[in-house]
């Protein structure tokens, strides 16, 4: 069971910047509960507060997590996958590692393929994809806004080794492609190693005729 700071973690993560008083009415917590984890977690270095205007008012308070908040996700492991690429691209060279991610790849596809077998309709397909990329640590989710849909990942657990070795995201891009290339069109619309807050993919249905 998560505790009350790592609840505020995770929804801080889920949601990006958050008025205390905003999380504490979802969370059901109170509003000084939610500033007295926050207080902590920023001398931790964790979290930080910004101002925010708004109109003629008061700027609201907003608060986010900082690259420090890291430590508190998994991270499949962060060292030994750094060594294991870097002993990788030492014996093998650039074509060896790209092997590697070509078979993890495929693996992959194999797994998550079994997980959306009998599933005709894309939004069921979408969300036993999440429920598969969430139980490896990605904190997927899909949401609909706007008429369209999304898979996001909150968080990655192998951030680290996909900044050494650029192929593990490219291939996963592909990969959604290629599961959902009968109904629908894949687009990254923001990258966490772009500068964005999470992974996020566009999920545009293809017009079905007949």
């Amino acid at each position: 069971m998560q505790t009350t700071r790592e609840i505020i973690l995770t929804e801080l993560k889920r949601t990006g910047a958050c008025r205390a008083d905003d999380m504490a009415e979802k969370l059901e917590l109170t509003p000084m509960a939610i500033r007295q984890h926050l207080y902590q977690l920023r001398d931790e270095g964790a979290v930080v507060c910004r101002s925010k205007p708004q109109g003629r008012g008061r700027p609201a308070k907003m608060w986010e997590l900082t690259e420090k908040a890291d430590v508190y996700f998994p991270d499949a492991h962060r060292d030994l996958s750094l060594d294991l690429l870097e002993s990788m691209r030492d014996l093998f060279g650039e074509d060896g590692l790209a092997k590697l991610v070509n078979h993890r790849t495929a693996k992959q596809k194999t797994r998550y393929e079994h997980s959306l077998e009998g599933k005709r309709d894309l939004k069921a397909r979408l969300k036993a994809l999440a429920a598969e990329r969430a139980r490896e640590g990605y904190m997927a989710e899909t949401v609909e806004k706007d008429g369209a849909l999304f898979l996001l990942e909150n968080h990655c657990p192998i951030c680290e080794a996909a900044k050494a070795c650029s192929g593990l995201c490219g291939k996963e891009l592909t990969l959604f492609k290629e599961l959902l290339a009968n109904e629908a069109e894949v687009e990254r619309t923001e990258h966490l190693l772009s500068g964005g807050k999470r992974c996020a993919y566009k999920i545009t249905p293809k017009n079905q005729e007949g």
